[in-house]
């Protein structure tokens, strides 16, 4: 007799498209916990995180019987986006968006530079990341210069200065006018920026 946890993901996805129910049930069962875990840490209420954890599935679901998935092999992080996406629609819905607090030593990336990131929040690293890097190019051109100087290239403000042929001062201004409207941005596009 095979045992539940030599059971991949895949199989049991294979599975449930054949018509097995109880492979669903196994499923939900191996990630419950995890995915469950994940959405209370952003909403703080079982309640919600209870009704999030039940669209998540749903979606999942209808998703499934679709044919419409094909993560190959990666369930998890599949039904962690499914589940990142509902908490985002449950804070737009409900206008309590977390909101971004920067400081002039902006770092957007300082959230995205650990190393021990668990699936879940390498998932939402990656979205934020995308979402962020989108919206810095559609900053001016020379905020968007100094911007990435100072994010990607780690340049001082007087190594940025000299190489864009303007004063120190112009420099933190830009950076600073940077700052702003990305601040902006990321409350427009409603981007949840977590730790």
């Amino acid at each position: 007799m095979k045992k539940i946890e030599t059971t991949t993901d895949a199989t049991l996805v294979r599975q449930y498209l054949d018509g097995s129910e109880d492979a669903l049930s196994k499923l939900i069962n191996r990630h419950q916990q995890r995915i469950y875990n994940f959405i209370f840490s952003k909403v703080f209420d079982r309640d919600i995180t209870e009704d999030i954890f039940q669209d998540t599935f749903i979606k999942v679901i209808r998703t499934l019987k679709r044919g419409k998935y094909n993560e190959e092999g990666k369930f998890l992080p599949w039904v962690m986006r499914i589940s990142h996406n509902l908490v985002i629609d449950y804070f737009r819905k409900n206008s309590r968006m977390p909101k971004f607090e920067g400081s002039e030593d902006f770092n957007i990336f300082s959230v995205l530079g650990d190393p021990a990131l668990n699936a879940e929040k390498q998932i939402i690293k990656d979205q934020v990341e995308t979402d962020v890097k989108k919206l810095i190019d559609e900053l001016p051109e020379d905020q968007k210069e100094v911007l990435y100087m100072r994010l990607y290239k780690d340049m001082s403000f007087k190594e940025i200065a000299e190489q864009t042929n303007v004063s120190i001062n112009t420099a933190l201004g830009r950076m600073r006018y940077a700052i702003i409207n990305l601040r902006k941005m990321v409350e427009k596009n409603n981007i949840v920026l977590t730790n």
